[in-house]
């Protein structure tokens, strides 16, 4: 199980009966942590740092257990920081700054300078906090009585966006085809977000893939065609198509597990060797957590995964999705968000349906997909983009809604928002700051997990909300 390492701060000027109180109150903070993450992550206690060799080996520790996905820290008394600064210079899981104290309120009635002296997180944190801000190493601070409800779902939020960072730093990627021809914003450096992300994109010839597909014994499908009968409604007699897609699925899982790859694209340009564009093959395998990018974006693919292992544990739903069209009735604006088949089953408000039509795009037969209408709630709309000379993260705050009215010739899974404050201002501003068609909408996470991603990987982050304006979107511009 994933864990996080505890480590609290303090020195040797009041003596061996403070530090052995620093102690204790620590080992229960930890417990208390423990039972609260439960299932979630481990809250393991490390020595308490009373000089530069503890503080280097509890770093070194945390960097050197694959379970470590991160670290919390806290100042009980007191501690220098230039003690820390070895220490720190080498760590690297995620930091947590916890700002608290062991005592909730003050004892106005017996409080002295013995008191005063244990108990002086407002005076060490601060010392702390500044060695962090002078080091310029990214963390996350969470201020408040560690026993208080607020302050234990921060600490949660930050257990799940540490689990996603380590998961992100051992991410690989199959990227089935390249790039889709002449399009920008699905490009990117894979160099660079393998450097600051971890994600390890590679090439394979789209024959590697069909060799798999070849191999699929009538065995296979038959369990692949048991499971999507046991899930999905089948709303069509074409049976031949939808075993086509089972066995492009049975294929995919197993080149998924062989390559060791948690995320992949694919391209209706480069489809030789396969009848159709896989559509529930992918849908389904965007259910089990795999990762997804049409048209070669192994950058939302890659993020999809990621966020997709962020909002584990969590009610809502996370995947891939691309824009489309609108809706522009005044005042009542409104956004179809589909595609041409791929829509992450984690969307479905009711029991898909597996349906057969064309597709007037790739130039093969009629691909089996999964059709539904989505869930309605307020949710988060994310995307990777790269701007040259760095990655920009944009996080747009919308509201999934019904569809106003039944879409009976459209045969393709169905997801509609409201962009946030308006249509006039969201929509502006996602394009000022260069947002992509294609992104991560989740339902799970919320802006405050996707800007504590951005600022533990040092990535540059927009977001747009209520709290956007038209006079900020010359600022998104002029970033």
């Amino acid at each position: 199980m994933s864990k996080l390492y505890f480590i609290v701060g303090s020195q040797d000027l009041y003596g061996e009966e403070c530090l052995k109180t620093v102690a204790d109150d620590a080992r229960q903070m930890a417990e208390f942590f423990d039972v609260k993450l439960k299932g979630n992550v481990h809250v393991e206690l490390l020595p308490t740092v009373e000089n530069s060799e503890i503080c280097i080996a509890n770093c070194r520790k945390a960097n050197n257990d694959d379970d470590c996905v991160g670290v919390i820290t806290w100042m009980h008394t007191f501690s220098p920081a230039k003690m820390w600064i070895k220490g720190l210079s080498q760590l690297r899981k995620p930091l947590l700054h916890l700002h608290t104290q062991f005592n909730e309120k003050l004892p106005y009635d017996s409080i002295d300078m013995d008191f005063m002296n244990l108990n002086q997180a407002a005076h060490g944190d601060r010392e702390y906090g500044f060695i962090l801000a002078r080091m310029n190493i990214p963390h996350e601070v969470v201020a408040g009585y560690y026993k208080h409800d607020d302050v234990v779902k921060k600490v949660a939020a930050f257990a799940d966006v540490a689990r996603a960072i380590a998961y992100s730093n051992q991410l690989k990627v199959a990227t089935f085809g390249n790039n889709m021809r002449e399009v920008a914003v699905t490009d990117g450096d894979r160099v660079e977000t393998q450097i600051r992300y971890g994600w390890e994109t590679n090439y394979y010839a789209l024959g590697d893939l069909v060799a798999y597909i070849n191999a699929v014994t009538d065995a296979e499908i038959d369990g692949m065609m048991a499971l999507y009968r046991e899930k999905y409604t089948m709303n069509t007699d074409n049976i031949e198509a939808v075993r086509e897609q089972a066995k492009y699925e049975a294929a995919l899982e197993k080149f998924i597990s062989d390559k060791g790859v948690g995320a992949f694209t694919d391209t209706f340009q480069d489809l030789h060797g396969m009848k159709q564009l896989p559509g529930i093959a992918i849908q389904d395998l965007m259910g089990k957590g795999i990762g997804f990018g049409p048209e070669g974006d192994y950058k939302i693919s890659a993020l999809s995964a990621v966020l997709m292992e962020m909002s584990k544990g969590r009610e809502g739903a996370t995947g891939f999705i691309e824009d489309y069209t609108y809706d522009l009735t005044a005042g009542s604006e409104l956004e179809l968000a589909s595609h041409m088949l791929e829509v992450p089953v984690a969307f479905a408000a009711n029991k898909p349906a597996i349906e057969v039509h064309p597709l007037g795009i790739g130039g093969k037969d009629d691909p089996a997909r999964l059709v539904f209408d989505g869930v309605t709630g307020d949710g988060i709309q994310v995307t990777l983009v790269d701007m040259g000379d760095r990655f920009r993260i944009i996080c747009a705050d919308i509201e999934l809604v019904k569809q106003p009215a039944p879409m009976p010739k459209l045969p393709v899974a169905r997801i509609m928002y409201r962009h946030k404050p308006d249509f006039a201002i969201g929509t502006a501003a996602w394009c000022y700051a260069g947002g992509a068609h294609h992104s991560v909408v989740s339902t799970a996470l919320t802006r405050s997990d996707i800007a504590m991603f951005a600022r533990l990987t040092k990535t540059e982050l927009i977001t747009i909300g209520d709290d956007t304006t038209e006079a900020d979107l010359q600022k998104f511009f002029m970033k």
